[in-house]
C-alpha cells in the first residue's frame, strides 16, 4: 500500500507508515495523572500514579520502538499506562526525533538529554534516585542500551538502577546471524527492513543496503576484532536447530565502508562497547523472541553482560515475534505471549 502511494507521489512510504501506526487518542485514565512536557527541549509524556505512596516511587524512562523512523507517544500510550499502573512507577515516555529527517545521533541525543534532565529533577516527580530504569523496545531498546552505557561512568548523576531491553537491535555488522537467516521473512520485521532502518537512521537513506546485507561494508580486520562479540559461536546451540547459514566471505568494498563506518560506534551499535564500559552497566532485563531477526542481538548482549559480571534476567518468548509488545491491546486485539512478556517486565520492575 505504502509503495503504491509513493509511486503515485501522494505521500512517501514513511508518512503512510507513520499514519498507520499513530495510535488512537485515549481518554483520561482514572488511576494516572498524565501530562505532556518538555525535558531539555525534548517532548515527553509523564505518567504518575494518582494513589498516595508511602515513599518515593520507581522512575522509568521509556524509549519507543519503530526502527528510529516510526512511533510516537500516542503509539505507546497503552504500554506506558500499563507499566505505570501495574508497577506503580512514574513513567517518562520520550518523543525523540525520527529518521530520515533527523539522522544519528539525533534520537540518541534526545533520549540522553531527556534522561539527564529527569535524573536532575527526580524530587519534583517523587522518584527515588536509587530506582530509575531505562526501558525500550526494538530501536528503543537500542537507545536504552546506548544511554545506559553513556551514563555508566558518570558520577554527577544518580546511577541507573537497571536497563530493560525488549528485543533490542544492537549491531549492524552482521545481518547473517542465525536469527537473521531463520526469520528473514517473519513479520513484523524482515531481514531487509532491519538493514533499511539502520541505514535510514545512520545516513537518512538506504543506499548500499545490499552490500550491508552481504557483509561487504566492514573491513576484514574489524570483523576479526569484533568477532569475539559478534559471532554465531557465542549463540547457544539450541538456537541453531532451525538452521545456520555461514556468512559467505564477500569482498570488502572500501567506499561502502566510508559511508557506514559509524556503525562501529557503540552509541549506534551498543554490542561493540568495550568491556571496561560493559562491566559498569546496571542490572539488566533482556526479552527475546524466537521468531525475530533481532533475537541473536539480544542473546549476544546477554552473554557480554554476563561475561562482565552484570546480573541479567532473561526472558525468551518461544512463540513471540518482533514487535509483539507494542501490539498489547492494539485496536482491540492482543497476543497472550505479548501480555506475558509485558507482565515479566512489570515483575522485574517490582523486584527493584
Amino acid at each position: 500500500q505504502g509503495r503504491i502511494l509513493e509511486k503515485t507521489g501522494l505521500c512517501s512510504q514513511i508518512t503512510f507508515g507513520r499514519y498507520v501506526r499513530q495510535g488512537r487518542k485515549l481518554g483520561l485514565d482514572p488511576k494516572l495523572f498524565i501530562q505532556d512536557l518538555q525535558f531539555n527541549e525534548v517532548p515527553v509524556r509523564v505518567y504518575q500514579p494518582k494513589a498516595t505512596s508511602d515513599g518515593p516511587r520507581r522512575g522509568i524512562l521509556f524509549f519507543h520502538g519503530g526502527g528510529w523512523v516510526f512511533g510516537s507517544l500516542d503509539t505507546y500510550e497503552k504500554v506506558c499506562r500499563y507499566l505505570s499502573r501495574e508497577s506503580d512507577s512514574v513513567v517518562v515516555s520520550v518523543q525523540y526525533r525520527l529518521a530520515p529527517e533527523h539522522k544519528y545521533p539525533a534520537a540518541y541525543e534526545d533520549c540522553l538529554n531527556a534522561t539527564q534532565h529527569f535524573l536532575q529533577h527526580l524530587e519534583h516527580y517523587g522518584v527515588d534516585p536509587a530506582r530509575v530504569t531505562v526501558c525500550g523496545d526494538s530501536a528503543g531498546g537500542n537507545l536504552a542500551a546506548a544511554v545506559s552505557q553513556t551514563l555508566a561512568g558518570r558520577s554527577d548523576l544518580p546511577r541507573l538502577r537497571a536497563q530493560i531491553l525488549i528485543y533490542p537491535g544492537l549491531q549492524a555488522l552482521d545481518f547473517n546471524l542465525p536469527s537473521y537467516h531463520q526469520n528473514r521473512g517473519v513479520p513484523l520485521l524482515f531481514r531487509e527492513r532491519a538493514a533499511f532502518f539502520a541505514l535510514l537512521y545512520l545516513n537518512g537513506d538506504a543506499l548500499h543496503m545490499q552490500e550491508v546485507l552481504e557483509g561487504s561494508h566492514i573491513p576484514p580486520d574489524m570483523r576479526l576484532k569484533y568477532r569475539k562479540w559478534v559471532s554465531p559461536d557465542n549463540i547457544p546451540e539450541e538456537f541453531k536447530v532451525r538452521g545456520v547459514k555461514p556468512l559467505r566471505p564477500t569482498d570488502f568494498i572500501a567506499e561502502v565502508y566510508e559511508t557506514v563506518k559509524r556503525f562501529c560506534e557503540p552509541n549506534l551499535c551498543p554490542l561493540l562497547a568495550e568491556d571496561s564500559v560493559v562491566h559498569q552497566l546496571p542490572e539488566s532485563f533482556i526479552l527475546t523472541c524466537e521468531y525475530d531477526v533481532l533475537r541473536d542481538d539480544g542473546l549476544l548482549y546477554k552473554k557480554r553482560l554476563e561475561d562482565n559480571g552484570v546480573r541479567v534476567t532473561w526472558y525468551h518468548l518461544e512463540d513471540g515475534f518482533h514487535g509483539i509488545i507494542s501490539l498489547y491491546d492494539y485496536c482491540g486485539f492482543s497476543f497472550p505471549s505479548g501480555k506475558r512478556g509485558l507482565d515479566r517486565v512489570v515483575n522485574f520492575l517490582k523486584s527493584l
